[in-house]
């Protein structure tokens, strides 16, 4: 049977030099730590946060209720109720509109599938990562609204614009 090659001095030197060098070239770098609450981490433009519902540019709904972003959700957290849409008064472009739609924050896991199986674009992931809440019942949005924006520019929601439901 073979004896393992025990490490010489030499190596264990070798490697204490690395590391000191590793720990020295970082000591010198600018930190990256920002002041949270004041100043916000920048995202990548294919960050997926909350979610927003958009309108169309004329405030009607873009979602169609077609369901198709509920059956492409793996966690089940997306819930529409769909209705017909009146001609006389309609509330989206579509035969139909989402009566209700339901997004549970808690089982989400911001894979973006519904964002994908949009037909209409209406459903986007936005920057927003600030999700932590003292309350189960706050995760549970209902026509998804985003937080103090208004519109969705070329900044938000990937530059397909569009006005968020929920906010006039």
């Amino acid at each position: 049977m073979a004896r393992e090659k025990r490490p010489s001095l030499l190596d264990d030197a070798a490697g204490l030099a690395k590391g000191m060098g590793t720990t020295l070239r970082n000591f010198v770098r600018k930190p990256e730590t920002i002041s949270y609450p004041e100043q916000h981490k920048e995202v990548s433009a294919r960050f997926h946060g909350r979610h927003l519902l958009l309108r169309n540019e004329d405030l009607t709904e873009r979602c169609i209720g077609c369901e198709l972003c509920a059956a492409a959700c793996p966690s089940q957290a997306i819930y529409v109720k769909a209705a017909e849409n009146d001609p006389d008064n309609p509330v989206s472009h579509g035969q139909r509109y989402a009566e209700r739609y339901e997004i549970n924050m808690i089982r989400c896991i911001f894979c973006g599938y519904c964002e994908e199986a949009c037909p209409v674009e209406a459903v986007v992931l936005g920057p927003w990562y600030e999700l932590a809440d003292t309350d189960r019942r706050l995760h549970l949005h209902e026509g998804y609204v985003a937080p103090e924006t208004g519109r969705a520019g070329p900044a938000q929601a990937g530059g397909r614009g569009g006005v968020i439901r929920g906010i006039e």
